[in-house]
C-alpha cells in the first residue's frame, strides 16, 4: 500500500491514537487526511481536514463517506473503554455502549466506506484491536468482549473486501500511553510506536500488527490448553 499521496481517514483523531495515526500518515507523506471526530473544533492540527464523525450515527457516517469519496486508507481508531461495567453485578449500560462504538461503529464506517475504497482502486482498511481481542480481561469485560468481536469483524471483512483489493489491517496493542490506560501503572507502549508499526504494516501489505511483546505472547498462547492464572 503506498501512503505517500494517499487520503486517508481517521476516525477518533483529535487524542491519542488516532491522533498518532493522523501525525505518521502526514509524516509518511499523505496527501490528505480527514480527522474524523464528533466536534471538529477539537482538531487543533491545521495540516488536518476536520470531519464531524459520531460513528454510532448512521446519518453522520453516510454524510462522512459521501464527502470524504477520495479516500484510499481508512482507519478506524475511535474506541471507549465501557469501564463502568463490572463482570458480576451492575448495570451492562457501559458494555453495550463499548459494543456499539468498537464494534458497530466499525462495521458501519467499513460498510459505508468499503465501495468508496473499490471506486479508488481498492486501498487500505486499518481496525485499532487489542490483546483484549483474544484474552478475557475480568476487569473490564465489556470492552474485551467488544475487542473480540471487533476482531472477528476484521476478519470478515478481509475476506469480503480481498476481491476489490482492499488491505484490511488489525492492530493489536496492550496499553498504550493514553487517557484509556490512565488507570494503570502497568507497561505502556506510545501511540506515535503504535502508528508507525502500522505504516511499516500498510507499506509491506502485512494484515496485522503485533505492537509489544505482551501481545505476541497473548497470540502465541492461543495454541495451548485453556488454563486459569497460577494461585487462582
Amino acid at each position: 500500500m503506498q501512503i505517500k499521496g494517499s487520503v486517508a481517514l481517521v476516525t477518533g483523531a483529535n487524542r491519542g491514537i488516532g491522533r498518532a495515526f493522523a501525525r505518521s500518515l502526514i509524516n509518511h507523506g499523505a496527501a490528505k487526511v480527514y480527522a474524523g471526530v464528533r466536534d471538529p473544533a477539537g482538531v487543533t492540527d491545521a495540516d488536518l481536514v476536520p470531519l464531524r464523525l459520531d460513528v454510532t450515527d448512521h446519518e453522520q457516517v453516510a454524510a462522512a463517506a459521501a464527502l470524504a469519496d477520495d479516500v484510499t486508507i481508512v482507519i478506524n481508531n475511535a474506541g471507549i473503554g465501557g469501564a463502568s461495567t463490572r463482570l458480576l453485578d451492575g448495570s451492562f449500560d457501559g458494555a453495550r455502549q463499548a459494543m456499539d462504538v468498537n464494534y458497530f461503529g466499525t462495521w458501519a464506517v467499513a460498510r459505508a466506506f468499503a465501495p468508496v475504497l473499490a471506486r479508488n482502486g481498492g486501498g487500505a482498511l486499518v481496525n485499532m484491536l487489542s490483546l483484549a481481542s483474544w484474552a478475557g480481561q475480568p476487569q473490564f469485560p465489556g470492552y474485551a468482549a467488544s475487542k473480540a468481536a471487533q476482531w472477528s469483524l476484521t476478519d470478515a471483512l478481509r475476506q469480503a473486501l480481498h476481491a476489490q483489493g482492499t488491505l484490511v489491517v488489525g492492530v493489536h496493542a496492550g496499553f498504550v500511553d493514553t487517557d484509556l490506560s490512565a488507570w494503570t501503572d502497568a507497561a505502556k507502549i506510545s501511540p506515535a510506536t503504535v502508528a508507525e508499526l502500522t505504516m511499516d504494516a500498510l507499506a509491506g501489505d502485512r494484515f496485522e500488527v503485533l505492537a509489544d511483546e505482551e501481545t505476541r505472547r497473548i497470540k502465541a498462547a492461543l495454541s495451548q490448553p485453556v488454563s486459569v492464572p497460577s494461585g487462582v
